[in-house]
């Protein structure tokens, strides 16, 4: 974007196959409001050759990062070693993209793009991140939740210290991935020496299945978090993108009290 922001989601073959999650994602974008024009800014971060030639196929901003000895391509099922593997991985990619200027918003694949989340985000704030819980305040570092399928992190010297230090604690923390060591660090005194400034997003803009957006005129996304399996996943976001649909045909009082039919298959 014209402020060096970029939006990023990574990607592996089990997820890219079609009909799987990608196509999910990126139908959101084009239903969404105010969405469509967001994909020119989205750079798919394809973990293995299969992923990457159905980036190709499908989306014109594909971004082939290989992993050495490591293959990213099957289904990493939750907590795997593959798993925390590949979620390592993507912070570590995280950090360097920061390293080189640009600003990004980080998104997993299956979080559903219903309007644009820049006019939610905060003004102040290094980085800011989605929740499964939110008590209401952005600053209640210890209270909120965070989870890291969505995140925005402002170039600067505070957030690359930050994912490096993140990055780091694997090692104090180990067979824990990236989203409950953030929750571990995320109060530790050595980041608020370093000045990054962390914000917490809410679940009415930013909502998921662990505590869904009740506002379906102000969300902004919808995240199938809470929710193991593949599948299940695919199925839930499939009958959120139908739920959008009704409510965008929707006038009037129908409007005001339309609700999701989700989660069903991610109870």
């Amino acid at each position: 974007m014209a402020n060096d922001t970029v939006i990023l989601t990574t990607l592996n073959s089990a997820w890219a196959e079609p009909g799987s999650m990608v196509d999910v994602f990126l139908e959101s974008f084009r239903v969404g409001e105010h969405t469509r024009e967001l994909l020119d800014h989205l750079v798919i971060v394809s973990l293995d050759l299969a992923a990457h030639r159905r980036c190709k196929q499908i989306h014109p901003h594909c971004l082939a990062v290989a992993t050495e000895g490591v293959d990213f391509s099957g289904q990493k099922n939750f907590m795997t070693d593959g798993y925390l593997r590949m979620m390592w991985r993507r912070i570590d990619f995280l950090r360097q993209v920061l390293e080189k200027g640009y600003s990004f918003i980080f998104t997993d694949t299956d979080i559903v793009w219903l309007r644009s989340p820049l006019p939610r985000l905060y003004a102040e704030g290094d980085f800011q991140i989605a929740c499964d819980h939110f008590t209401g305040d952005p600053d209640d570092v210890l209270g909120n939740a965070p989870n890291g399928g969505f995140a925005y992190a402002r170039a600067n010297t505070e957030t690359v210290e930050l994912y490096r230090y993140w990055y780091a604690a694997r090692e104090r923390h180990p067979g824990l991935h990236d989203q409950d060591v953030l929750n571990l660090i995320k109060a530790d005194r050595y980041l608020a020496e370093v000045g990054v400034r962390i914000r917490f997003l809410s679940t009415e803009f930013f909502g998921g299945l662990c505590e869904p957006s009740r506002n379906l005129s102000a969300v902004c996304t919808m995240h199938a978090n809470c929710c193991v399996g593949l599948r299940r996943k695919i199925a839930d976001l499939t009958l959120i993108l139908h739920d959008w649909r009704s409510f965008m045909s929707l006038r009037g009082p129908d409007k005001r009290s339309a609700s999701w039919s989700v989660p069903r298959n991610c109870r």
